[in-house]
């Protein structure tokens, strides 16, 4: 499994193309992977503190080229991307660190239509929503945001995009509406072994267009 961070060139056409859709820059990410199969996870998240500072994040169980994806929105000139072996990472994690994390995640829930039918899906996007559904799931991460009534953590950027998106098995097309909320904070590694999986699974819905990918750095 690797880690790569590549920073992005705002000035490029492909850049502002990605900008505009998560589903062109998702594809601008999978054409790093040629022997990509249909079973292989691919996270990614892009990061843009600033409009002159884009990082772009791929988590991949396949050590990717971004030969191409730098030709479209990089810096050709630079070397401006760094893969590195994600596993050493995962392993020294250990109950009881603390770590500074960033995700940007699809938080969503379930609401009932009723006995017998599946429940509907539909976005969180109220602050307080957001914050519990993140807090809701610090046990299956295998990780603590400290109280309850004072999490850890803030949503610090939230958002809803709308973007194409055509079916790849029955060429239609259709409109996709993403509710994105971007957490950071602190937190407490409880249980390894789930937030290693978590780290290297995704967290949530919408892990084609760049949510579910946390990432962690020292406290």
């Amino acid at each position: 499994m690797y880690l790569t961070q590549m920073k992005m060139n705002p000035s490029r056409t492909g850049t502002r193309r990605a900008l505009g859709s998560e589903q062109v820059l998702h594809a601008m990410v999978l054409s790093a992977f040629p022997h990509l199969t249909a079973t292989d996870r691919v996270l990614w998240r892009l990061d843009t503190p600033s409009r002159h500072d884009m990082l772009l994040y791929v988590v991949s169980g396949a050590r990717p080229d971004l030969t191409g994806l730098v030709e479209q929105a990089g810096w050709p000139v630079e070397q401006t991307w760094r893969t590195s072996p994600y596993e050493p990472f995962l392993g020294r994690l250990s109950s009881r660190q603390t770590w500074r994390f960033r995700l940007t995640a699809n938080p969503t829930v379930s609401k009932s239509r009723g006995e017998g039918m599946r429940g509907k899906v539909v976005p969180c996007r109220q602050g307080l929503e957001q914050v519990m559904w993140l807090t809701e799931r610090a046990e299956r991460l295998g990780v603590t945001f400290g109280r309850p009534e004072s999490p850890s953590f803030a949503v610090t950027t939230r958002g809803t995009s709308e973007f194409a998106h055509q079916d790849a098995a029955t060429g239609r097309r259709d409109r996709v509406k993403l509710s994105k909320a971007t957490y950071e904070g602190v937190l407490e590694v409880r249980d390894p072994e789930r937030l290693r999986a978590s780290l290297a699974q995704g967290i949530g819905r919408g892990k084609a267009y760049g949510c579910g990918l946390m990432t962690l750095a020292a406290s």
